[in-house]
């Protein structure tokens, strides 16, 4: 196997395998909310235990670097809050209200979203096809809203909408980080960014929370482990390489595992009902988001 073959077949590995894990996030929530825990601690710990690893990321990426200038910390600030403070909260609000399948694929609708935004914003234009793609995939999330509706109500309302806010949100970061990675690079952005959002995520905790709400079930800690290793740091790291190997089209379409993982995961570890609905409303969405992105990558 030639050297270039070698680094295709290792970049779809760490694609895939960056997705899977990704994926596993929304499984270890639920798993940790079993035990009590509200979404405001559940992310300190996640954050807490993170916080190291995305600080060494960004003084690895800094070395030798020009240092900011009053610009690009407003820039990383804004980003921090916006991308992962705040998407990474609602997201794990939401989770409290649905399945950890129709999490994910709200999700994947993301970059759908980053082109509304970019049509709203900027006047860029929208190709028939994608608006085809767009819309069959937001009916196939619409499917399995219904289905989850009818079993719990008002709740899979407000965690719906709580993990749809959450897409928005890091689909507004990916819209104005462009100019940014530029300029740091990704690795450097990626690192200070989320650094500035596990802060954000300790400082909410001491706000909102007594001290004495830290105290949780040892299974909350390893599993905040767990999310902050597995599911945060190493499948960033690991979809960043696939992209430097084999490029971000072929990593999106890599990505589109995430979705199915989930749910499989779902049903093999939290016991979630596999039905029809969630069937045929996967499989919209992935078909949406595929047509979607290849039209994308043309335009």
């Amino acid at each position: 196997m030639t050297i270039e073959k070698k680094s295709v077949a290792s970049g779809l590995v760490l694609a895939f395998l960056g997705s899977i894990a990704f994926s596993g996030k929304a499984i270890i929530v639920k798993l940790a909310y079993r035990y009590g825990v509200d979404a405001v601690t559940l992310i300190m710990y996640r954050m807490l235990f993170a916080l190291p690893i995305f600080a060494v990321m960004a003084w690895w990426a800094s070395r030798g670097k020009p240092p900011l200038t009053r610009k690009d910390w407003l820039g990383v600030l804004g980003l921090g809050v916006t991308g992962y403070y705040l998407a990474s909260f609602l997201d794990f609000a939401g989770l409290a209200y649905i399945s950890a399948s129709l999490e994910r694929l709200i999700l994947y609708l993301n970059p759908t979203l980053v082109v509304l935004l970019g049509w709203v914003l900027y006047g860029r234009g929208i190709r028939w096809a994608q608006a085809a793609g767009m819309l069959v995939s937001y009916c196939g999330v619409v499917l399995v809203f219904g289905h989850e509706a009818n079993l719990q109500g008002a709740n899979a309302a407000w965690g719906t909408l709580l993990v749809f806010l959450s897409a928005v949100s890091y689909a507004i970061y990916l819209v104005y980080s462009g100019e940014m990675v530029q300029r740091l690079g990704a690795l450097r952005l990626v690192g200070l960014a989320t650094t500035v959002a596990c802060l954000c995520c300790l400082l909410q905790f001491v706000v909102l929370r007594p001290l004495s709400a830290a105290v949780v079930a040892p299974e909350v800690i390893w599993l905040s482990v767990l999310n902050a290793t597995l599911c945060t740091a190493a499948p960033v790291l690991m979809v960043m390489m696939a992209i430097e190997r084999v490029g971000a089209g072929m990593t999106a379409q890599t990505g589109m595992v995430g979705p199915l993982s989930t749910i499989l995961m779902g049903v093999w570890i939290l016991g979630e009902p596999f039905t029809v609905w969630v069937a045929a409303g996967t499989v919209l969405v992935v078909a949406g988001i595929f047509t979607f992105t290849r039209m994308a990558r043309r335009a």
